[in-house]
């Protein structure tokens, strides 16, 4: 525990650090930034729509809303501006008896958008000055959340997104939290390996019970800072990706309001932690010095080893560009020795591709689907593909939906026709962007028949800017 001497130095330190960057940052050139302009131009306002029209017929077993949250500054700046830094911005759309009620985008109120936009400030405990949450809204124990990794608190929001409340878990919650927590289907525990600029010698695992309550919070030791966007499970272990994009003070004190960068000298491991472990249980393995920021999947295997699937890259922040910058390597199979200490390594799909999603009901467990989106031309990340991919990994296939010219999706989420549908049977649920027209529909596809046009379609008549994480959260 820091004594009072070494948080009043500390803090002096970082004050000072801040004045150095906000001067270097007011130094930088002003120029458009990919991240701000053309598809990326964020929303000015808030809107609330209702009774919106609708292409094809919405299945009656969809009874929820469709949430997705990305990064819209309420008053862009591009100096020194990193596109995962931006105020997070949440949209919904709700959908009950075959009827799309509403859509409703909505400012996650920081502090910063309160100064920006006169809106009042969400309640709740803060646990970093920087309060943005910009990358992931989910369903946790029955309640909503918005999700950042590496600072604020989570957000906890109403089912209209209106009320929101800065809310650490019911008070259960010591440090930062993560984008990416992982419900495992058996337990109900969701799992979550987390970080923070501020203790760059730390990560923690973090275990969230079925009543949505921090139940475990278990520091590990590490260096340099590294920046571990996602995690995966198995029933055995939580597993840690140490990968080579670490904390960076030149970046910092530069100006860039994301001081994350390619770290050469940052040795790229997988930790297999036990899941009731200790920091001395885990296995450390070595692996290749890539990047991953999303997890399709990991599993135990009956000769004791792992399968971890996930989207990887040669490099990442290796560049200053405002956003993503590496080439993609596609889809990867991963099978970790823990006795050996060994990865076997096996591309799945060498296409450019990103946002890997299973089956929920099966995360952690031996699988069959995974479903990803298309990246467009080698390091080309300011717009996504017209495509969509499912990938059978059993029979070593895969499916193409297109979408066609000018229409890019993001993220597509898997939701089961029912609880106890077979994996697959379902229907894959995501934004896509009418550029030409500058709408945005919320599209779904009949899962099982992947390649063929929309289930349904719902029009939005204004584009919603690229975001980052979306998810289905049923009612009742």
């Amino acid at each position: 525990m820091a004594s009072v001497i070494e948080n009043a130095i500390r803090g002096t330190v970082t004050k000072g650090i801040g004045v150095v960057a906000e001067f270097n940052r007011k130094r930088m050139p002003d120029q458009d930034h990919p991240f701000l302009t053309g598809i990326h131009r964020p929303m000015d306002r808030e809107v609330t729509l209702e009774d919106l029209p609708v292409t094809g017929t919405i299945p009656a077993e969809l009874d929820g809303r469709y949430l997705r949250i990305g990064p819209n500054p309420a008053k862009p700046e591009a100096k020194g501006y990193h596109w995962f830094v931006g105020d997070g911005m949440v949209h919904g759309i709700a959908l009950k008896q075959g009827k799309a009620l509403w859509y409703r985008n909505r400012w996650i109120r920081s502090k910063q958008v309160a100064t920006e936009t006169g809106m009042p400030a969400a309640p709740g405990p803060r646990h970093a000055s920087f309060d943005t949450v910009n990358t992931n809204v989910l369903g946790i124990a029955g309640r909503t959340w918005a999700l950042v990794e590496a600072g604020s608190y989570p957000v906890e929001l109403s089912d209209t997104l209106d009320e929101q409340t800065y809310n650490p878990f019911d008070d259960t919650l010591l440090g930062s939290f993560t984008a990416h927590p992982h419900l495992d289907p058996r337990t109900g525990e969701n799992h979550a390996i987390c970080y923070e600029a501020t203790q760059p010698d730390l990560v923690r695992h973090v275990v969230i019970d079925r009543d949505g309550r921090v139940v475990r919070e278990l520091p590990i030791k590490v260096q340099h800072g590294p920046s571990i966007h996602d995690c995966a499970i198995t029933d055995r272990y939580a597993l840690i990706l140490d990968l080579p994009v670490t904390f960076s003070m030149k970046a910092l004190i530069g100006g860039h309001g994301f001081p994350y960068r390619w770290n050469p000298d940052h040795q790229a491991r997988v930790g297999l932690l036990p899941r009731n472990g200790g920091e001395d249980e885990i296995i450390w393995v070595d692996c290749p010095q890539t990047y991953i920021f999303h997890v399709a999947n990991a599993y135990d295997t009956a000769d004791g080893k792992v399968v971890l699937d996930a989207c990887v890259y040669d490099t990442m922040f290796a560049e200053a560009t405002g956003g993503p910058s590496g080439t993609s390597l596609g889809l990867e199979r991963w099978t970790i020795d823990p006795v050996a200490k060994a990865i076997d390594r096996r591309t799945i799909d060498a296409s450019a591709q990103e946002f890997p999603r299973p089956d929920e009901r099966f995360f952690g467990q031996a699988y069959r689907y995974a479903y990803t989106m298309a990246l467009p031309a080698k390091d080309e990340f300011v717009t996504s593909a017209t495509k969509l991919y499912k990938h059978d990994l059993e029979a070593g296939t895969r499916e193409v939906h297109e979408f066609g010219d000018g229409r890019l999706p993001g993220e597509f989420v898997f939701v089961p026709r029912d609880d106890n549908a077979p994996e697959g049977d379902g229907w894959m649920v995501g934004l896509v962007i009418d550029l030409p027209h500058e709408t945005t529909d919320l599209v779904i596809l009949d899962a099982t028949r992947f390649a063929e046009p929309p289930v349904a379609s719902i029009r939005i008549p204004h584009r919603v800017p690229p975001g980052f994480h979306g998810n289905w959260v049923a009612n009742g």
